[in-house]
């Protein structure tokens, strides 16, 4: 699978980058105390940089070596901040206070998107947020595999709750305008996967 995504960032066809943080986004990074953040598949990893200005501190992987390649290049002042690692392997100590998750969970194939909502539970301390633009539609074929509302909440549920879910009006074109916005709150004790 690592091939499939390394020839797609050789080869610059990255249709899901270059996205930009939504005003509720920014919003919600500024807003909160430093924190540290994980973020998983981040590619070429454009919203680091932005993340780090807010005073956070960041952690951006990704398996395959083509994008940490190109995120180093892009950011360099930024570089000891990425690291290629397949994100079932992220160590979960100290627990994560946010998973800074877009376009993510739409590149996993369905069979691995119970693992990846035990490893976000695992990953995140209680009350700690996975956030981040979801795309939220009922395709089963991909990349990208979208989830409707009803799934993604069984999927994420009990350990988290929907706290925020807003509709991103410029999303990116492949998306097709059905990303939305979401902050989804870890639980505490009993909401374990």
């Amino acid at each position: 699978m690592t091939e499939f995504w390394d020839v797609r960032y050789r080869d610059g066809v990255t249709p899901w980058e270059g996205a930009r943080l939504s005003p509720e986004a920014l919003a919600f990074f500024q807003a909160q105390p430093a924190s540290r953040i994980l973020l998983p598949g981040c590619g070429s990893a454009g919203d680091l940089p932005l993340l780090l200005d807010c005073g956070h501190q960041v952690l951006a992987v990704d398996f395959s070596a083509q994008a940490v390649e190109i995120a180093r290049a892009q950011w360099p002042q930024a570089a000891a901040h990425i690291r290629q690692a397949d994100f079932f392997a992220v160590e979960e100590t100290p627990s994560f206070d946010m998973v800074f998750e877009r376009a993510f969970l739409c590149a996993l194939p369905p069979r691995l998107h119970a693992r990846y909502a035990e490893k976000m539970a695992r990953l995140l301390r209680p009350g700690g947020a996975l956030l981040g633009v979801f795309f939220i539609a009922d395709t089963p074929r991909g990349p990208p595999f979208g989830l409707g509302m009803p799934a993604l909440s069984a999927l994420l549920e009990p350990a988290f709750v929907l706290e925020s879910c807003v509709p991103q009006a410029e999303g990116v074109p492949v998306f097709g305008g059905r990303e939305c916005w979401m902050v989804w709150r870890r639980q505490h004790g009993n909401g374990d996967l």
